[in-house]
């Protein structure tokens, strides 16, 4: 992920430019990360090495969205909306 793409999302998530720690923010810097890492699988499937990072990085956003869908069901719905998680 680049600069320009990092600070994209952080613009369209955040309150700001700067607001990166945001739980929508994080979030959506995740599923970023997760969705590249998956389409690198499809090339690379023996590569176990970097999977572990990919479900320490999905349990990493599980456990965000598990902390504000808590504390705002509201901003919760609009995340899982916007980035199309639940399938």
């Amino acid at each position: 992920m680049t600069k320009e793409e990092k600070l994209e999302i952080v613009k369209r998530f955040g309150e700001n430019e700067k607001d990166s720690g945001r739980s929508e923010v994080q979030i959506a810097l995740l599923t970023k990360r997760i969705n590249d890492l998956t389409s690198h699988f499809d090339k690379h499937k023996k590569d176990h090495h970097s999977r572990r990072g990919l479900m320490m990085m999905v349990g990493k956003r599980r456990r965000l969205l598990d902390y504000l869908s808590r504390k705002d069901i509201g901003r919760y719905r609009a995340i899982i909306k916007e980035l199309n998680i639940r399938k």
